[in-house]
Parts: C-alpha cells; structure tokens; sequence
C-alpha cells in the first residue's frame, strides 16, 4: 500500500477512535500520522528515495503538529514538572543561601524584558524552548517562588536547583537542594495543586503531566574530579553505577506518586566544557577525553536501567534524551549550524566564568552577541545553543505526548 495512502488510513482511525470520546482536532490527526510515520521510518524494506520521502513526510507532520497547537491555545501536556540541576532551574536559588546564583546581570540579558530570573543563561533554556513548542505560553514557575501559588499550579512546577546531583552530598557541598528534596516539595505541590484544581482534576494533571529530570553533571564536575576522598574511594565506573542505583530509586519514587511521562537528559560531553577543560585538560588540545569517555560509559548504564525501569513499572513512559551527541555536534563544527566560537562561553574570558563569582556585570571581555556562541559561560550552553537541544529533545521525546 503506497505510503500517502496508509497515512490516510492512519489518520481516519485516529479520528474514528478521538470522536468516540472527545471532540476531535487537527491536533489528533498530526498526532497519529506522526505515529504511523516512526513506524514506517523503522521499516527496512522501504528502499533509500522511499525511506527519504519518510523523513521528510515525518518532520513536516511535526512541524504542523506544532503549528496546530500553537494556533488553537492547547498543550499537548496538561503541566511540565522539572527536577535536576543548573541546565533546568528556572530560579529556586535565587531564594536559598549558596553562590550558585544567575539572579543578576548579565545572566537573562536577552531573556523577556531582559531581566535576569535565575536561569544560567543569556535567554530561554532548552526546557523553556521545548514547553514553548508544546503550546504553553509560560512557564511553570520555580517551586520555591511566590509565583508558585495559586492557579499557577495548574502549569506544573520546577523543583531543580542549580549545583544539585543524583548524589545529596552534591548537593550538600554547594548548599544547594538536594535531589530528595526536591520530591519533598513535590509531594507538597501535589498537596497544593489538588487545593486549586480539586482531587479529580490534580490527579489527571499528574498522571498525564510531562516530567523532566536533568542530573549528574553537578556529580563528577563539582564532586568526584575534585574530592579526593571519593575519586580514591571510587572509580569513575563504580560511581557511575553508584550514581544510576539513585536514579533507579528516584523515577521508582516518582512513578510510584504517579508519574507516567517522564524525561531524562544523559550526561552532555562534559569534556568539551570550557571550565572542564580550563581546570582538567592540562595541556590537552580539544576535550579531555577521559572526561567524555565516562560520561558515555554513565549514559549507557542510564539507558541499560531505564529500559529496565519501563519493563518493570506500570504505564511507564521514559526516554532518555541524548544530550551528548547533538552538543558534541556543535563543538566539533560549529559553524556548520552557524556558530563561531565553542571552545569558551561569551561571559568573561569565557574559560572559567560561572556564578556570581566571576560571571557578572563587571566581568571584563563578554560578548556583545551570544548567538554566536555555543557556551554562554563556562560551563551552560547559550539560548542559541538551547534551540538546537531543544530540536534534538522534542523529536527525542515525541513518545511521551503522543
């Protein structure tokens, strides 16, 4: 059957199931031709020209996808809930006691109304860009922000504290909140959120909610490199296995308070960061190899346990978001998508600028233009870079809300 008519068919059962119990949209038929077109895209038999046409047919279906939800005011997630560490807070230390702070300039230079909010970036982070192409107009508010009440809970809540790990003592050496923590305050919010929406409503919010989990960069960075009682005590495998037994604990937790969509990034090329190569590379030209070599050696016990984790759990949807490879991308040919510089971050001298300590309004040599950079600081890519993560994860994830 020729592939313009299986989508056809494709879409026409899409409709025929939806009106059965809801009022259909364009939404919904993009949603199962989107289906149908992964699944064709698996397909050996199809030869290179047909397999091509797949593709291009696959993208263009997202692409109206997203159009479709942008243009009718719906999400295709109720809410998005966010754990993790410095690449997803959206501003929960601006209201704690630590140096781990974006709460100033020039963090948020070309963020809405150019104000800083608490993200270690120059704009939007990857998660803002990927919520945005979901359909939501705003973002869910850091937890511990006033913001955080009322029928702001409906758009779910960002738990992630920059300079937080799997590992609490990570956490606990940056005084920032640790991973266990920040599902206390998620079964707070569950409490706060079933006050505003009602008990019915709250629990189809939680159960049909996308969940972002980003950790372990804070682990090796920030921890193991640089504390000798653990390096010594550990090898960078044992720990990394030390590292995926809290994960396995964390999304069992998480699943078990209902959460059924949830998505992880992998560890990204923690080798290529300018401050990784600033404080380890020594006189190694290019990313510190070994660095690379254990964060892919973490991604693929991550992967191995989450695969495990959808066996065992029921109604469980996760996927683990490749963040190594599209950022390795762009920092070995960056001017294929349009960059100039990879190897430093546009704030300072770019080579160890992070913080308030040495990224900050009087920081000497900072860009005039981000976009051309692929890290804003040392150690967190820029908005322009987040655009292209973003592309990557959405596509990743498209599991998860269809």
């Amino acid at each position: 059957m020729p592939i313009p008519t299986l989508i056809h068919h494709y879409s026409t059962l899409g409709k025929t199931l939806y009106h059965q119990t809801h009022t259909y949209t364009h939404t919904h038929t993009y949603i199962y031709i989107y289906k149908f077109l992964k699944v064709a895209l698996r397909n050996s038999s199809f030869k290179k020209k047909e397999k091509m046409g797949v593709v291009l047919a696959y993208a263009l279906c997202f692409a109206l996808l997203c159009i479709c939800v942008n243009s009718q005011s719906v999400t295709l997630v109720p809410a998005i809930i966010t754990f993790g560490d410095s690449v997803v807070d959206v501003g929960n230390n601006d209201y704690i006691p630590t140096i781990f702070k974006a709460d100033y300039p020039p963090y948020g230079r070309d963020f809405k109304n150019k104000q800083p909010t608490g993200r270690f970036c120059n704009g939007k982070l990857a998660t803002d860009i990927t919520a945005e192409t979901l359909g939501f107009t705003s973002f869910a508010p850091p937890y511990l922000s006033p913001q955080a009440s009322g029928k702001n809970l409906l758009l779910g809540a960002n738990f992630a504290s920059a300079g937080a790990g799997y590992d609490d003592h990570t956490s606990l050496l940056s005084h920032v909140i640790p991973l266990s923590q920040q599902l206390k305050y998620y079964k707070e919010y569950q409490v706060n959120l079933a006050k505003v929406a009602g008990s019915k409503q709250a629990a189809s919010i939680i159960k049909d909610a996308l969940y972002l989990v980003a950790a372990g960069s804070s682990d090796f960075v920030q921890n193991y490199y640089i504390n000798p009682f653990l390096n010594k005590a550990y090898t960078p495998d044992q720990y990394s296995s030390y590292l995926v037994g809290i994960f396995n604990s964390f999304i069992k937790d998480l699943h078990g308070l209902g959460a059924r969509r949830i998505g992880v990034t992998s560890l990204p090329p923690l080798g290529c960061l300018p401050a990784t190569r600033t404080l380890f590379g020594f006189h190694e030209s290019g990313c510190v190899s070994r660095i690379n070599t254990d964060a892919q050696q973490f991604n693929k016990k991550i992967n191995s346990a989450a695969t495990q984790l959808q066996k065992q759990l029921p109604g469980l949807k996760i996927v683990i978001f490749d963040v190594f490879q599209p950022l390795y991308d762009l920092i070995a040919n960056p001017k294929k998508s349009g960059f100039t510089e990879a190897t430093k971050g546009c704030c300072g001298t770019g080579t160890v600028e992070t913080t308030s300590l040495l990224c900050n309004s009087k920081s000497f040599g900072t860009c005039s233009n981000a976009t051309q950079y692929v890290f804003w600081d040392s150690v967190h890519p820029s908005e322009a870079a987040n655009q292209v993560l973003a592309d990557s994860l959405i596509i990743q994830g498209i599991a998860l809300i269809s």
